[in-house]
């Protein structure tokens, strides 16, 4: 009979799984389980003919739809297999294809590498493909982890800048004594995630898992637009004031001592939290780093910076000129140090990648050439490059005394610059 409200209401208990069929559309049905469950579908033939096998696919619970609303369903469902579709093996199909969480699984076993840049192909650093995979499972997998990854259009990329913008993936987890997982959105953390997104989807079309990347045609922003952030010499100033106080409050002189250097070398954070008296060259005035983000570097080591390596003493069989105060890596407290220098010095906002920035502004603004710079730094670029190997370290050495000598009389509160 016509399946209606009235006409299903009407069936009683069944004691194995019935089908009941509609007489007004062919295929459409209700079925019925001895525990009282009942569920609306549509049963087709897959290909022509009498001889081609029965196939049913379901459509919803019938507490969900209405009888009507069901059959417009299987109504368009019909119109499907008239047009040659098979609805069953489509949803079969993607109930089997990868979702984004499993995609990200796969990234992380075998797609971590360097996109651009002279490591353009080779993996990425240990401290980069930890952060990046930290992105995609922190804020990600929790929004899009369960989405088929070729059902993942632009719309949903600009929801998922959204969401992240709007703190929807934030979290504040402890998972162990004294340790926590602490996840925060905003603007910053959308462009960095969608960043690695697209990497991750860039990587499944080279792979053939899927035809495009839906991070390319999303309209969401992907760099930072702004202008780099630098210290006056006023501010080096307060920021020396702020850690001369708080070595005298008592906090690990490794931290302040760390801090130092970031200004005074204008080193990658963990260029200097992690180096390794192997890589310190006293006597050539020298910073040989075995593996920074652009592979081997050599690097002018200026007076003031020798200075404050010569009042840190080795620790025992350490290779770290930091070494951590237990087990055998490097130190990892400045963490905690860095936001009190901040906050005494006034320096709202300001990361310890913001000395970098100031060591570069400050040397080509008091006039030196852009390759000089570029070695200062650690740049991979053909200009600092052919510097290694074409000009003498003295120059490279009096443009990293010049630079760092004033910033040391910052540190130091004497002020022999104009802001």
């Amino acid at each position: 009979m016509r399946r209606t409200k009235r006409a299903v209401d009407a069936i009683g208990a069944v004691d194995e799984p019935s089908y009941f069929f509609d007489t007004e559309l062919p295929g459409f049905f209700l079925r019925v389980m001895p525990t009282g469950a009942r569920a609306w579908g549509f049963q087709y033939r897959a290909g022509s003919g009498r001889a081609a096998p029965k196939k049913r696919i379901s459509i919803a619970a019938a507490g969900k739809v209405t009888p009507e609303q069901a059959r417009t369903i299987a109504r368009g469902l019909a119109a499907d297999v008239t047009k040659g579709l098979d609805p069953a093996g489509e949803k079969a199909r993607k109930a089997a294809e990868m979702d984004v969480t499993a995609l990200v699984d796969l990234y992380e076993a075998e797609g971590c590498f360097v996109q651009r840049g002279v490591r353009q192909g080779e993996p990425m650093k240990a401290i980069t493909k930890a952060y990046t995979v930290a992105r995609l499972r922190h804020h990600v997998i929790p929004l899009l982890g369960r989405k088929k990854i070729n059902d993942v259009g632009a719309g949903d990329v600009e929801r998922f800048v959204r969401d992240v913008t709007a703190g929807r993936s934030a979290k504040d987890e402890k998972i162990g004594p004294r340790k926590r997982i602490i996840v925060r959105g905003g603007e910053g953390a959308a462009r960095k995630v969608v960043r690695d997104l697209s990497a991750v989807f860039s990587f499944a079309v080279r792979r053939g898992i899927v035809g495009t990347n839906p991070c390319e045609r999303a309209a969401v922003r992907t760099t930072d637009n702004r202008r780099e952030r630098f210290l006056t010499v006023e501010e080096i100033g307060r920021l020396g004031k702020a850690l001369g106080e708080l070595e005298g409050e008592g906090v690990n002189p490794k931290a302040v001592n760390i801090a130092r250097l970031w200004a005074l070398t204008g080193c990658r954070r963990n260029e200097i939290a992690g180096l390794r008296w192997s890589e310190v060259d006293a006597e050539r005035g020298l910073l040989v780093l075995d593996d920074t983000k652009t592979g081997k570097s050599v690097r002018p080591l200026s007076a003031p910076a020798l200075a404050v390596l010569s009042t840190v003493p080795r620790e025992g069989s350490s290779p770290f000129v930091f070494p951590a105060t237990s087990g055998d890596g490097h130190f990892q407290g400045v963490k905690k140090v860095w936001p009190k220098a901040i906050e005494k010095a006034k320096l709202p906002g300001v990361t310890p990648h913001v000395l970098r920035h100031t060591v570069g502004g400050l040397a080509t603004s008091s006039g030196e050439a852009q390759a000089l710079t570029g070695a200062l730094l650690g740049h991979a670029n053909h200009r600092s490059t052919a510097i290694y190997a074409h000009v003498s370290r003295d120059p490279a050495k009096e443009a990293a005394d010049r630079v760092a000598g004033a910033i040391a009389d910052a540190l130091a509160n004497r002020k022999k610059l104009k802001t």
